[in-house]
């Protein structure tokens, strides 16, 4: 519905002020990289200073009439504020520039809405720009105020703007639905892979800190990787194999941003929820950011908004080609369980060590052996080899399997549940 844009890129003037009124700063550099992502070709860059923004039009008049002069100067199609914009301030700075006005929200919102791939991440990046167009409905319309008339129209008595309105609410509530379908069979399936014992662990970052590099090289996938804003948005799920802990599920994820819209947060639960199930997160950070800092910290406002902040998690700092004099190396916590890794996803340098980290992380007692099992014993057995857990078997004179294990003891003792027996009574060759 709103997803129709222009093939080439738009001129744009961007638009960026230092507000002293408590909030952290968006970083311009960062703003520039997000015009860039969404295609547009900025031709300006208007910067200003104000204690606190003004209700028309968020800059003073006379920073008003710069930007109307380097909107006609470059004839520029768009202006972008790095900024949230109310509905008044975006038909009021319209008005007076005689071009499209976009803040930071609809521009991630864009930019979402190029990259979405699957059906759900297109229903979600939807989800999300109506609610942002519902209050904006007005802008740009002049018959939106007038009742429907003539033969066959004379029913309703709604204005055109409420029946845009009406439909506008059916729409979301109808994505809102599918949705719900989409969550509901998501959590089946985590649900069989936590009834299997199969560990999640999930890639959450910083947008373009490489995290889908990192993901390639330790799946040996080729998922899409760019260094642009936002390259991934549709999560990705491989199952891999580690020495010693088996299957793990390895999850991609869409990066985070300072000052996400709420709206991008509750539109993409969903998607977030599989990182706030996982056993273990991999916060992905640039290490050859000069941001490095301020980026980890808004990573973990957004876990802490999906419920994620208390899990395990492991950081990874990447990206070591870029810096001088750095080495690839594990940094330990006071218990002596890795806290840190530092590599370079880029060349593959230093993920030996991570492949390390996540093994001790994750790594429980393994029973290892030749276990003896009767006949009467066919249904352990049958679990065993769903848990992938068999790597051999053969058989004796008297007609009990051997069979090859390799398992955490964990899960061995929960099969041995489910079959009632005891682990002590297991018999075992030698």
């Amino acid at each position: 519905m709103f997803f129709d844009r222009p093939q080439s890129g738009e001129l744009a003037v961007l638009v960026h002020l230092n507000l002293s009124h408590g909030q952290e700063p968006d970083d311009p550099r960062e703003f520039e990289e997000l015009v860039l992502s969404a295609g547009g070709d900025p031709v300006a860059f208007l910067t200003g200073s104000r204690i606190v923004p003004t209700a028309k039009f968020l800059i003073s008049t006379g920073k008003l009439q710069e930007l109307k002069a380097l909107v006609e100067e470059h004839k520029a199609e768009l202006a972008i504020f790095n900024h949230t914009l109310t509905p008044s301030q975006e038909r009021n700075l319209e008005k007076e520039l005689q071009c499209r006005v976009l803040d930071r929200t609809g521009l991630i919102l864009d930019i979402f809405a190029q990259r979405a791939r699957t059906f759900e991440g297109k229903l979600q990046v939807e989800l999300a720009q109506l609610h942002h167009q519902s209050t904006r409905l007005i802008r740009g319309w002049t018959h939106l105020e007038r009742q429907k008339g003539g033969i066959g129209l004379r029913g309703p008595g709604e204005t055109q703007l409420e029946t845009d309105r009406r439909l506008l609410r059916n729409r979301i509530t109808m994505i809102e639905q599918k949705l719900e379908k989409v969550r509901s069979q998501r959590e089946q399936g985590r649900k069989s892979r936590q009834k299997a014992a199969i560990p999640t662990v999930s890639l959450v970052g910083y947008t373009n800190a490489g995290k889908s590099t990192l993901f390639n090289q330790i799946t040996g996938e080729n998922v899409y990787a760019e260094n642009q804003l936002f390259a991934t948005l549709d999560p990705t799920m491989r199952r891999i194999e580690f020495a010693d802990i088996g299957g793990v599920v390895m999850a991609d994820t869409v990066g985070f941003i300072s000052h996400l819209p709420h709206r991008l947060v509750d539109a993409f639960r969903a998607t977030l929820e599989e990182a706030s199930n996982s056993t273990l997160l991999l916060h992905v950070i640039d290490a050859a950011a000069d941001e490095m800092t301020r980026n980890i910290e808004q990573v973990e406002l957004v876990l802490a908004e999906i419920d994620a902040a208390d899990l395990p998690q492991l950081k990874v700092y990447n990206k070591l080609d870029l810096l001088a004099d750095r080495t690839p190396r594990i940094d330990r916590d006071e218990a002596g369980k890795p806290a840190a890794v530092w590599l370079s996803a880029q060349s593959g340098e230093g993920c030996d060590l991570l492949h390390k980290a996540i093994i001790e992380l994750l790594g429980t007692e393994m029973i290892v052996g030749r276990l003896l099992l009767t006949p009467q014993q066919g249904k352990l057995r049958a679990l065993l080899y769903a848990q992938q857990a068999v790597s051999g078997e053969s058989y004796l004179d008297d007609g009990k399997a051997v069979l090859d294990v390799r398992v955490p003891k964990d899960d061995l003792l929960r099969l041995l549940k489910t079959v009632s027996e005891q682990f002590d009574n297991l018999q075992w060759a030698d």
